[in-house]
């Protein structure tokens, strides 16, 4: 199933998307993996939790979209 705004995006949604973003992964912790990229001008570490398929709770992910300063808008229409 593919994400449809907020809802449905899995880790690995996010992590694709991140890095067709330019983040690179940093490091993982456990299951969560961090990863690092520029955004803006400001260098910025975005955590992922990482549950297998299960999808990412949407206000997870509104703090995901927060930590990568990408803006909402495009990740929503994202392409």
């Amino acid at each position: 199933m593919s994400p449809r705004g907020v809802n449905n995006w899995t880790a690995l949604d996010v992590m694709k998307f991140l890095k067709d973003n330019n983040f690179v992964l940093s490091h993982s912790r456990g299951s969560h993996i961090y990863y690092l990229g520029k955004y803006g001008k400001e260098t910025r570490q975005v955590c992922v939790p990482f549950h297998g398929k299960a999808s990412i709770k949407p206000r997870t992910l509104k703090s995901i979209i927060q930590q990568s300063g990408i803006p909402k808008e495009k990740w929503i229409n994202r392409k």
